[in-house]
């Protein structure tokens, strides 16, 4: 006979062991520099077990496949640009001037990463609906406003967003053969002439 009263589940998460949390920094230290040093195609999953000196079940226990790995990077890439981008506005610079700091960072990062996001980029289907890039699509948005820019902001936000995006920015790269200082130019002769009241 089961009793009346509702079966109550712990779901607060498990604390992660030190050992585990130091294995997981280690693969993560492990494959940037395989990364870096092979590109990411090139390497696999046993070659970043192997590398780190761990067992494959230890690599699966904390990631299924590469997609996790590169997602698992550009998230602590993504967290450092949060920081920055935080850090930064707390030093109360003029608004404009942080719409181009901001989309300058962005391309930055982006740039960076652009070998772990065309492997997530793969594995999302609506990456514009990522949150980073709806953080992204807020702060410049936010910061248009402080601005004062005028116009649909909605729009104009859209269309910086879509500048910065993997794809745009893999093909301005690779296609076009554009340089990084290039890239960041426009982009600042866009938001000059978006932001024209």
């Amino acid at each position: 006979m089961m009793p009346d009263e509702p079966l109550l589940l712990d779901l607060t998460p498990r604390p992660i062991r030190a050992d585990a949390q130091k294995n997981h920094e280690l693969l993560l230290r492990t494959a940037a520099a395989l990364f870096s040093a092979r590109g990411v195609e090139a390497v696999t999953m046993s070659d970043i077990a192997q590398a780190a000196g761990v067992g494959k079940g230890t690599l699966y226990r904390h990631f299924s496949h590469k997609t996790e790995v590169c997602h698992a990077l550009l998230d602590y890439e993504q967290r450092q640009l949060q920081a920055r981008t935080l850090a930064r506005l707390r030093t109360n610079q003029p608004p404009l001037d942080d719409v181009h700091w901001f989309a300058e960072q962005v391309a930055d990062f982006v740039m960076q990463n652009l070998a772990y996001l065309s492997v997530v980029d793969a594995a999302v289907p609506l990456m514009m609906e990522h949150p980073a890039h709806r953080w992204w699509w807020q702060t410049l948005r936010a910061l248009m406003e402080r601005s004062g820019v005028a116009g649909d902001l909605d729009y104009l936000t859209d269309a910086l967003v879509l500048l910065l995006d993997p794809v745009t920015l893999r093909f301005q790269a690779e296609a076009r053969g554009y340089s990084q200082q290039r890239i960041v130019d426009g982009l600042h002769t866009v938001i000059r002439r978006l932001t024209l009241a």
